[in-house]
């Protein structure tokens, strides 16, 4: 079986038209049956098999996007679940680029943070109070709240508030690693909640407890957004670019400096690597990504409060990148993925169902025991399983390594081919 599926992707004719059959069956499906989440899902999954396919990059860059942005938003747009689909996939976006952030302080730099959610709380609050009237209660200039027109500045901004407090968390913890660096980062992301929760007085400025309501919809052009669909597109645009300068920075000097600070920070050192640079620039830039998909989130949701960042949540971005494989970005693409629309889409659709079985009276399911209530528990046991028969990862990280012989041609500045280096799984 193995040989034919090798043989099936050694063709590229062949596996690209029953690819192309694949996604239009699939398109047809969903746009006959609005309500067909397997559809939607198969959908989103030709991503997947176009990953294992055997085409250039830049086929499957042009493919990939050319399903995102435009098959699957006309595909889905011919019912009423049509927002809820793109809500679905505008989360899933979301997440995956705060992965890719995580996945550059854990997974390629080996700095353990389970503090991360609260860059993504302080790009979500620094949007929800300059956009409603929070700010006029301590800003002595000025006039609040901002119009949406503000939203596209505060990305940069809310980016910029990311970097800067990852810096900030990461020059006390330079010298702390393993298990103490976990409950430094830990104690970090547990006081920016607490804080932001407590900073309703004497001066009201996040409005405590209760939140931020309210918050200005993003304007382009005049036209307020405002609706899952329109979010879809802005966050598809923001994750290229986090995918695109995340890649880069993989394959850069700066990027094998992490990798080598991760496997050993002694011998790293040894060899020139600064090891507070290298580290405050990991804490920095998945920081900065964090941070502007907080803006994007409190503009999306128009309400920001203390509970949407809680210690779950940076744990389940952790299950995020642990799941798809460190150090991988096709891994914690698939892995973001994965979590966002099991606890999204396909728990709370298995409970409609089985509340729907229990009403009609064919059995009952105790409601302590329905998916959604046990998503803690199902992502528990995700992570065991993977621990013991996955543990890099579904896909694992890869590391292009050369032969002795390509590495001598190469230093006597002789041509070396494509075919000369292997690719193997660390």
């Amino acid at each position: 079986m193995k040989n034919y599926g090798n043989a099936l992707l050694s063709n590229n004719k062949l596996s690209g038209v029953l690819f192309i059959l694949y996604v239009l069956l699939v398109s047809f499906g969903l746009y006959l049956s609005q309500k067909s989440i397997l559809s939607f899902l198969l959908l989103l999954g030709s991503l997947l098999i176009l990953y294992f396919l055997r085409f250039s990059n830049r086929v499957k860059w042009i493919t990939g996007v050319a399903i995102l942005g435009f098959l699957l938003p006309l595909v889905a747009s011919r019912g009423s679940s049509y927002q809820s689909y793109m809500e679905v996939a505008t989360m899933v976006g979301i997440y995956v680029a705060m992965a890719l952030g995580l996945n550059i302080v854990v997974g390629m730099a080996g700095l353990l943070d389970l503090g991360f959610i609260a860059f993504f709380a302080l790009g979500s609050y620094t949007y929800g109070i300059f956009t409603t009237t929070q700010a006029a209660n301590f800003m002595p200039f000025g006039h609040y709240p901002l119009s949406g027109e503000s939203f596209w500045l505060f990305i940069i901004i809310g980016s910029l508030v990311g970097a800067l407090f990852g810096i900030l968390l990461g020059i006390p913890v330079l010298r702390v690693k393993g298990d103490y660096l976990a409950i430094v980062t830990l104690g970090f992301g547990e006081i920016v909640r607490i804080v932001f929760n407590n900073l309703d007085k004497p001066v009201n400025i996040t409005n405590g407890a209760m939140g931020i309501s309210s918050v200005t919809p993003p304007q382009l052009f005049g036209i307020p957004i405002i609706y899952p669909g329109q979010f879809y597109f802005i966050v598809l645009v923001l994750l290229f670019i986090v995918i695109y300068m995340v890649r880069r920075l993989e394959h850069s000097k700066m990027g094998r400096a992490w990798k080598a600070v991760r496997e050993n920070e002694i011998a790293a050192q040894a060899m020139g690597i600064p090891l507070v640079k290298t580290k405050l620039t990991a804490f920095a830039i998945g920081a900065s990504f964090s941070g502007a998909m907080g803006v994007v989130f409190a503009a999306k949701q128009a309400f920001v409060d203390p509970t949407s960042f809680t210690y779950l949540e940076s744990t389940t971005i952790l299950v995020m990148v642990l799941l798809g494989g460190m150090g991988s970005v096709p891994g914690v693409i698939l892995g973001a993925a994965i979590v966002t629309i099991l606890n999204l889409q396909v728990l709370t659709e298995v409970t409609n169902w089985l509340n729907q079985l229990s009403m009609s009276g064919v059995f009952k399911v105790p409601d302590a025991l329905s998916p959604a209530k046990m998503q803690r528990l199902i992502f528990g046991a995700l992570l065991i399983v993977f621990a013991l028969y996955r543990s890099k990862g579904l896909l694992p990280a890869k590391n292009i390594q050369y032969h002795p012989e390509t590495l001598i041609r190469k230093k006597e500045g002789k041509a070396v081919t494509p075919l000369e280096g292997e690719t193997n799984k660390l």
